[in-house]
């Protein structure tokens, strides 16, 4: 099952079939199937900081607990980044979340499982032809795409409520595009606050809201309120507070006072 992003390998970029919206591709994925519930063994399920926030609301936990239970961590080499990742049960190496009936956060499940088989590539050269495309994955365990009914990607995407999860990482596809640019690769601290931002929401609000963060950042009244117990609009704030922080990105600013201590003190510090 591919993990959670664009895909930008070259071998991929290169070799691989394209399928736009309106192409179509067979598969089918049910219960009567014989490979039901193979491909949710022994596999990488790289989870984006949307599909804790989901399963974590889903299950009725808080952020903390979901990551502590669910999930590993590791990091990238080259920018130190926090990747994370879905945690197979350590005997049978299944998803904890199968089944015998299928996944018991079917509702809520990562982008990465909706995806499957697709794959989407998107290439960064600037070139027309440089354009998003999907690609199918077919893998020996799965017979899916046996005798399957033809569909597009585009009715395909819909049906798996793609969009919405799309919709909803934008920005921190943005950021991580950001981030792979950066010339430095983020401290252990910097990369502490990427990780508590991004995945472990209900830590975060504590932070808004517990330290002289919102004396010091500029945060209009109606989103502070919408943050109180939105996840996504705090969610928001986290991937704007990070390219802020992190990226010097004009996505924040300091209050008045806050702006002119930091003026005062540049203006202090030697030439």
């Amino acid at each position: 099952m591919p993990e959670a992003g664009l895909v930008e390998k070259p071998e991929v970029l290169e070799n691989t079939p394209r399928l736009g919206l309106n192409d179509g591709f067979a598969f089918r994925c049910d219960p009567g199937k014989d490979c039901f519930g193979r491909c949710c063994h022994d596999v990488s399920i790289m989870l984006t900081p949307y599909d804790v926030l989901r399963m974590k609301k889903a299950l009725a936990i808080d952020s903390s607990t979901f990551i502590e239970k669910y999930t590993s961590v590791m990091y990238s080499n080259e920018k130190h980044l926090p990747v994370v990742f879905l945690k197979m049960e350590p005997d049978s190496l299944k998803c904890p979340f199968l089944s015998a009936a299928g996944c018991t956060t079917y509702a809520h499940r990562p982008w990465a499982c909706r995806m499957y088989p697709l794959g989407m590539a998107e290439p960064t050269a600037p070139e027309a032809a440089a354009r998003r495309f999907y690609f199918v994955i077919k893998e020996e365990l799965c017979h899916g795409h046996e005798g399957a009914p033809e569909c597009t990607v585009r009715d395909f995407l819909a049906g798996q409520g793609v969009e919405s999860y799309d919709a909803s990482q934008t920005s921190f596809r943005a950021l991580l595009g950001t981030a792979a640019e950066a010339k430095a690769a983020l401290t252990a601290e910097q990369s502490a606050m990427y990780f508590m931002a991004l995945y472990d929401l209900d830590r975060f609000r504590r932070f808004v809201f517990e330290t002289r963060f919102l004396q010091l950042f500029d945060v209009d009244e109606t989103r502070v309120e919408a943050i109180r117990k939105d996840d996504e609009e705090l969610l928001d704030l986290a991937v704007d507070w990070l390219g802020y922080s992190l990226f010097h990105q004009r996505r924040m600013k300091l209050n008045k006072s806050a702006a002119q201590r930091a003026a005062c003190r540049t203006e202090a510090s030697p030439a």
